[in-house]
């Protein structure tokens, strides 16, 4: 084959020689061009677990851009949950950074019961059952599975799609006779202990909220979790009765406040989790009643046509935005890495299309609680975030005020908005904010910024809980101060001792009266960085 040329735009060229040989993977370099300053406007979740047991390893994956530690109850003991939550306290108190804790509760999922090992084979056209009755699998010519949820045959009709193992096993229902549901396989597998069981075309009664997980709220309560995930949300009235729940076991040196300046009791933000087609159906009853969602791709890719996925995914990250809510996408997004050291092409374009979708967050499952790369996968989901805003901060920009919001005709909304032009008009380079719940911050993270929110608050819980927000940055001030100059001042000298902007260079700020009361932002300034280390104050 001839040797492959390259030309240069001087006219040059030189050819290569080609020299066959055996195509291998390597590792990626060292990312010793990403500065440990530069933090993305979108926000890693990133799951805790086994591989991030090692202090060290937990203190990397934070150090790489993690700001949202997730708790998966669907694993582990409260006890193992309970050690990996100090230690997330004690790395993020001895970095100066905050993290937030999110305690993802495990709804009602339907599980196949003990199967024996090394489990059941089932190939297409076979016969078997699941069965509510047996505490174990029985194997032979019609295998008989065990399954956790009571109603089953009387709610999963002839006809009806039965699918386990997250759809990898396809059965039809036959028929159904007591507590025994009859099934035909479509596509075969090995069914093994605790496989999920997906039903998509039944209607299923069972609560959203089960007994563990309302001691598993208890126990986030106990622990100071800063965010709740909803498992298998249907409708509006789950979120309600979760925050009832929430709220009855609140007090507020445990919980904090909420993001949205609206609600005023202690209580701890809810993120619903859209993976049922009921979901995707009244998302917006849903999004009424939530701080927060998630795409969650992998039972939502199992319940509803995998084809239309990336267009719901579009459609769920939109409907967020018009009610100024964060939005977070889930499930797969850096899988390969849980194995090697680097992901697919196709998972680092899955990233960037979520942050240009406008994600708040995109989210580490297995990469980071088992996987064997931890630390890596978070370092790469930053530099493919970092890649990506810089792309967008070349594409034209509008402000982007939420629909829902600026039909309110919330004056913080207001001015978020008017902080955008500023931004524009005067080339600011940073957004800063007092806001002492995170309502304010939450405004500006929704209108489309490109520059660093730095939001400032003397609210431990609210401090964590900006972590998700996109773009902002939030800072701890345990002393208040008492006029709008004494707050530049603090805002001139925190930016200047971390080197976050140059001296002369424009911000905005936004505040108001009395300091540490949520609600009360009614200013916004335009000041050049350094003025008050310049004159003394």
């Amino acid at each position: 084959m001839p040797a492959p040329t390259i030309r240069y735009p001087s006219g040059a060229s030189t050819s290569i020689p080609h020299h066959p040989r055996p195509r291998t993977e390597r590792a990626p370099m060292p990312y010793s061009d990403l500065d440990p300053s530069k933090f993305s406007l979108s926000k890693i979740v990133a799951t805790i677990g086994p591989a991030t047991d090692v202090e060290e390893t937990l203190r990397r994956v934070i150090e790489n851009g993690a700001s949202v530690l997730r708790v998966n109850f669907s694993h582990g003991s409260f006890e193992e949950h309970a050690e990996r939550v100090r230690t997330v306290r004690r790395v993020s108190d001895a970095l100066g950074k905050p993290v937030a804790i999110l305690g993802d509760l495990c709804g009602p999922k339907i599980r196949v019961g003990l199967v024996k090992a090394p489990g059941i084979q089932l190939t297409a056209g076979q016969d078997f059952s699941l069965r509510t009755d047996i505490d174990e699998s029985k194997d032979g010519e019609t295998p008989e599975l065990p399954c956790t949820y009571e109603p089953l045959a009387a709610e999963v009709h002839e006809g009806h799609r039965v699918l386990i193992n997250d759809g990898a096993i396809r059965a039809l229902a036959t028929g159904s006779d007591g507590s025994t549901l009859r099934c035909r396989v479509v596509v075969g597998g090995l069914v093994t202990t605790g496989k999920g069981v997906n039903l998509p075309d039944s209607d299923i009664s069972a609560p959203a909220i089960t007994e563990h997980d309302r001691a598993c709220v208890r126990f986030g309560i106990d622990h100071k979790f800063d965010y709740f995930a909803l498992s298998f949300v249907r409708r509006g009235e789950e979120v309600r009765e979760l925050r009832s729940i929430i709220e009855g076991h609140c007090a507020e040196a445990d919980c904090g406040g909420s993001l949205d300046a609206t609600r005023t009791d202690p209580t701890i933000p809810i993120i619903s989790k859209i993976e049922k087609p009921q979901a995707v159906e009244r998302i917006d009853e849903i999004l009424e009643e939530s701080d927060a969602i998630m795409v969650a791709r992998g039972d939502l890719g199992v319940e509803m046509d995998l084809a239309r996925v990336p267009i719901i995914q579009k459609i769920l990250i939109q409907r967020a935005h018009d009610y100024g809510k964060p939005c977070i996408v889930a499930t797969q997004m850096l899988e390969t890495m849980i194995e090697k050291p680097f992901p697919t092409r196709a998972e680092s374009s899955d990233v960037a299309g979520a942050i240009f979708d406008g994600t708040d967050a995109v989210m580490l499952s297995g990469e980071t609680a088992i996987g064997k790369y931890a630390p890596l996968a978070v370092q790469m989901m930053r530099r493919i975030a970092l890649a990506t805003e810089e792309r967008l901060r070349e594409l034209p920009q509008s402000s982007r005020p939420s629909e829902v919001v600026r039909e309110s005709r919330y004056r913080t909304a207001a001015l978020a908005h008017g902080a955008w032009h500023m931004v524009q008009d005067v080339d600011a380079k940073l957004v800063c904010v007092w806001s002492q719940h995170g309502g304010s911050a939450r405004y500006l993270s929704r209108i489309g910024l490109r520059v660093p929110i730095i939001a400032f608050s003397s609210s431990e819980a609210a401090v964590r809980r900006m972590t998700l927000l996109y773009g902002v940055t939030p800072v701890l001030m345990r002393t208040l101060p008492e006029h709008r100059s004494e707050f530049a001042k603090m805002v001139d000298e925190f930016v200047l001792t971390r080197g976050m902007a140059e001296v002369g260079g424009m911000m905005v700020l936004l505040a108001g009266k009395p300091f540490g009361v949520p609600g009360v932002v009614n200013t916004v300034s335009i000041r050049r960085v350094g003025e008050f280390a310049a004159t003394g104050g």
